[in-house]
């Protein structure tokens, strides 16, 4: 947030460069938080809705992403997270637990160290990108590994924290959860001046979609939208229980964010899906891949691997006339794409060195 300031003498002296506040402290007001808890807070929230410009023009479509993977963790999981962690300590929680495919967990440990409180992460077997593990690590979680995917241990979290109440789950289950989330539909609005014709994004556990239509539904309840969008959500063709309309057992796919089988918040996603008007999609990890390069070259925008599912369904939703050309599209983009290394070097061209010598660059570039 920016504005001008002046001196005594009411000559101006330059803009003013007033500090995000984070989340919390942005929208108290629609958050349920008492007016004495303080928060625990990394100044998540704030991040950029970027015009996409090759995007647009490819679509036919005004298109904007919300670059999520810019939140203090490197995914949209903080803004959950601040209200999640804020809400343990007001409740005198000792200790938070999450299942998690790698997101939540990095978010999870980042707020409790932060609370100074434990944290324990419950990660399916082999099934997790070793960028997000690497952050849960270094910020002091303990990692336990299950012999099972993000269901069985989401499972086991939910028992676990009903048995001990002195430990929060901190999964997307939790309603808290769901209200810090819904802020990033405040701050489109707050861009746009109303809400885009469409919001496309992927769609794993399903809180994220949840989240968005209450944030939307809200803004226009109170005047400050004169719509609501259709939501788009889109999954990926191995793990994708809203569109086939039943749990997937053993979930596949390249996108580990959302490589989920039985959604926690099915049902609220349906809804959201039902009441705007929208639709899930299908995309398999060919046409997400495409879509993640895409968006990386085109943009300048690096994102995980499940995050340009939004941008995949995007582009098949104008290729079958579900969005027409002319509306204007928000993205949400979830998480960032050093998150997973791993898959952006897959196929890359074997570098080979090459003289110290300008021409031997020249001629590399093919310029000469």
């Amino acid at each position: 947030m920016t504005g001008g300031a002046s001196d005594a003498t009411g000559n101006a002296t330059g803009p003013v460069h007033q500090a995000w506040p984070g989340l919390i402290a942005a929208y108290r007001d629609r958050l349920p938080v008492e007016d004495h808890w303080t928060p625990i807070t990394l100044l998540e929230g704030g991040t950029p809705l970027i015009h996409a410009k090759r995007l647009s023009e490819q679509t036919g479509c005004t298109v904007h992403l919300k670059v999520e993977g810019l939140n203090p963790t490197g995914s949209f999981k903080d803004r959950g997270m601040t209200m999640a962690v804020t809400d343990a300590i007001a409740r005198g929680q000792q200790a938070v637990l999450c299942a998690s495919t790698g997101n939540t967990s990095a978010s999870a440990a980042a707020y409790a160290a932060r609370a100074g409180i434990t944290c324990a992460v419950l990660i399916p077997q082999g099934k997790i990108a070793m960028g997000k593990l690497a952050q849960a690590v270094m910020h002091g979680a303990k990692i336990i590994q299950v012999e099972g995917n993000f269901d069985d241990c989401l499972e086991l979290a939910r028992k676990l924290t009903a048995d001990y109440p002195t430990i929060a789950l901190v999964n997307s289950v939790n309603p808290v959860r769901i209200e810090g989330q819904k802020t990033a539909a405040f701050e489109i609005i707050d861009v746009l001046g109303t809400a885009p014709d469409v919001h496309s994004l992927p769609v794993g556990n399903a809180g994220n979609i949840t989240a968005y239509w209450r944030g939307y539904r809200e803004y226009h309840r109170d005047g400050l939208s004169d719509r609501l969008p259709r939501m788009l959500g889109t999954q990926a063709a191995g793990a994708a229980p809203l569109v086939s309309g039943h749990p997937v057992t053993n979930p596949e796919t390249i996108a580990t964010a959302i490589r989920i089988g039985s959604p926690a918040s099915w049902n609220s996603a349906v809804e959201a899906q039902e009441q705007s008007e929208g639709r899930f999609l299908a995309a398999t990890d060919d046409e997400i891949l495409a879509a993640y390069r895409l968006v990386a070259a085109a943009e300048g925008v690096f994102v995980e691997p499940a995050s340009a599912a939004s941008i995949a369904g995007l582009l098949k939703s104008i290729e079958d006339g579900w969005v027409k050309p002319g509306s204007t599209v928000v993205c949400t983009v979830t998480g960032n794409g050093l998150k997973d290394p791993d898959t952006a070097l897959k196929g890359m061209p074997e570098v080979t060195p090459i003289p110290v010598d300008p021409a031997a660059v020249v001629a590399k570039l093919g310029l000469g």
